[in-house]
Order: structure tokens, then sequence, then C-alpha cells
């Protein structure tokens, strides 16, 4: 079994947040473990934000657990009642879920099981949470940073090589077709996971100019390898839809649309393998002309075959989409090309991409 960053970061948060509160002399220490569990966050910008959301619903908890009890009591119903309150004035706040656990856990602590030192009883509860909070927040800046961008890739590239290998099969009418219904689903979730996967590369900072610059252009060319991956799902998806009339179209034109793609294809994996340095050059002169070729071929074909009605009404609005998927996926691809290359002129020697699967 591999522990992941997370799992070690939440173990080694509890660690200190016990350690601490034992060497501070507040007891029980294991409130503090219990608030550093809901502060463990997947990113260093991200755990900034959830640290100040969470000192400030911590102190919202603490603040109306110390004025109910002192003016009401401490009965359950009073508790509930300060729950209910503090859920409301958090949400007006627009603060986090997490940090609404905590203020519970916060005002359950203070108001549970109160002692005859009221104050001093409840500033050491408070005290506790914000040491478990503090603790995860210092594991997080200090302890296994992510790499977003390792992950990312790697996400990217097996996703899009699965596409790929799916559309190679559909267009050559190998599918299994209960695999490929299953699978669609599964890829459309990835490709959620993959877009909060890309979020969190984003709030990644830097803090050198030279950094910056660079991480700009590797967002910009991480959202446009996305939505490169997309476009070829959405031609898998219609190929799926309409494979039926697809393979009843004019064999020319299925021929022109398998050769097109196998080269588009072919032209996204030499993108992605590029920017892991396994392809060195740009795309070649012959491959660049034989994929405009390609696609002119392709929209001319098209075109003649309605003029000429060897397809008729039906069939031509089955394959219109298809063909616009392919012409935006050529056009996307391009684009892409361009992105990297741009990428590698200025950052060859200040941002050397470095992609190692140990980092996964």
């Amino acid at each position: 079994m591999k522990l992941g960053a997370r799992i070690f970061k939440t173990g080694l948060a509890i660690i200190i947040a016990i350690y601490a509160a034992s060497w501070a002399g507040l007891d029980p220490s294991f409130f503090a473990a219990i608030s550093a569990t809901f502060a463990i966050q997947p990113s260093i910008y991200r755990s900034y934000q959830t640290i100040v959301e969470q000192i400030q619903a911590n102190v919202i908890g603490a603040v109306i657990a110390v004025v109910f009890a002192l003016t009401f009591g401490y009965s359950p119903v009073l508790i509930g009642a300060a729950v209910m309150l503090a859920i409301s004035i958090i949400l007006k706040l627009k603060l986090e879920s997490s940090a609404i656990s905590l203020a519970l856990v916060t005002i359950i602590i203070i108001m549970g099981n109160p002692a005859d030192s009221f104050l001093l009883f409840a500033a050491e509860r408070f005290s506790l949470v914000m040491l478990g909070v503090l603790s995860a927040f210092v594991v997080n800046l200090l302890f296994l940073p992510p790499k977003h961008e390792t992950k990312l890739y790697y996400k990217i590239s097996d996703l899009t090589e699965e596409v790929i290998r799916w559309t190679r099969l559909i267009t050559r009418h190998e599918t299994n077709q209960p695999s490929l219904k299953k699978d669609i689903p599964r890829i459309n979730e990835s490709l959620i996971k993959l877009d909060n996967l890309y979020l969190l590369f984003k709030e990644e900072r830097s803090y050198f100019l030279k950094n910056k610059l660079g991480k700009a252009r590797k967002l910009v060319l991480f959202k446009q390898l996305i939505v490169a991956l997309k476009k070829i799902f959405s031609i898998l998806k219609t190929f799926d839809k309409y494979e039926n009339e697809l393979s009843h179209i004019p064999e020319p034109m299925q021929k022109h649309i398998k050769a097109q793609l196998d080269h588009l294809m072919d032209y996204h994996d030499r993108i992605l393998l590029r920017y892991v340095g396994k392809v060195n050059t740009q795309l070649t002169k012959d491959m660049e002309e034989e994929v405009a070729e390609g696609k002119f071929a392709l929209t001319d074909l098209f075109m003649n075959l309605y003029e000429n009605q060897e397809m008729n009404r039906d069939e031509w609005y089955h394959v219109l989409p298809v063909v616009a998927h392919i012409i935006e996926y050529n056009e996307q691809l391009e684009h892409l090309d361009r992105l990297l290359e741009s990428f590698f002129s200025y950052h060859q020697e200040d941002n050397t991409v470095q992609i190692d699967e140990n980092d996964i």
C-alpha cells in the first residue's frame, strides 16, 4: 500500500499537535489532534486560505460558546442553539465547510463539559483548537510540498492515451461496445477531477519573477492540453453516438476520416512527448503539410459528396458534427504546438521541464 502525501501529512500534523499540546501543558491534547485533521490541505496556498478562515470560525465559535454559557447555561438545547447560530454566521460570511466543522467542535468542547473557572477553561479549549490548526499549517508549509505539475501531466497523458486508443478502435469498427459504454462516463468523471487538479496547480504560488513568467506560460500550456484532450474525447463520443450511421457513409469518406484522425492523434502524441523531452524537434515540415492537406481534403470531399448527392441529407447531418470536431481538433493541436514552441523558446534554461514518474 502506497501512502499519499496528504495521508502522511495528516498523521504528522496529529503527532505534532499532540506533542505541542503536551509541551504547552494543555489537556486533553487529543482536541488539538482533532482540529489538526480539518486543516490539512492539498496546496500551500489553499492551506493559507484555510487557516485564515478557520481562525475566524474558531473565534466565532468560541465567542458564541462563552456568551451562551455565561448568559443562559450549558444545557444540550443551548448547545444546539449556539451551533445553529454559529452555522448561520459562518454561512453568511461565506467561509468553507471545514471552518464550520471546526467552529462546531470549538462550541461543543467549550460548552459540553464546563469547569468551575469557566473563562480559563474556555481559553484552554480555544487554545487547543488553535494549536491543532497551526500544527497542520506548519506541516502543510514545510513538509512534502505538492508536485501538481507532475501529477497533472501524467493524468493528462494517461487520459489522452486512453481516449486515443478508443478512438483508433472505433474508427476501425473494432470496439467492444459494452466496454466503451462503461468507460465513457468514467473518463468524463476523470476529466472533472482533472479540472480540479489544474486548479490546484494554478493555486501554487511562485515568488520570483522569472518563475512567475514560466508558471504563467505553463498554466496556459496545461489549459490547452486539457482543451485538446476534451476535443478528442468529444470526437470519441460523437463516433459512439453515430457509429451505425457513420459505418454506412461512402467508403472514401470513411477512409479520409480515419486517415486524418490518425495523423492528428500522432500529432497529439508527439506534443505530449515533446513536453517531457522525449521528442526534441518540432513537427517536421512534411508532417505539418500532411496534416494541413488532410484537413482540406476532408472538407472538400465532405462537400463534394453532398453536392454530388452521394450522401442523403440525414447522412450528411450525421457526418457534419464529426467533420466539425475533427477540424476544431486540428486547430486546437496547432495552437497547442505553438504554445509549446513559445514555452521552450523563452524558458530553455530558466524553466527546464522535469517530470519524474516517482513523484506521482
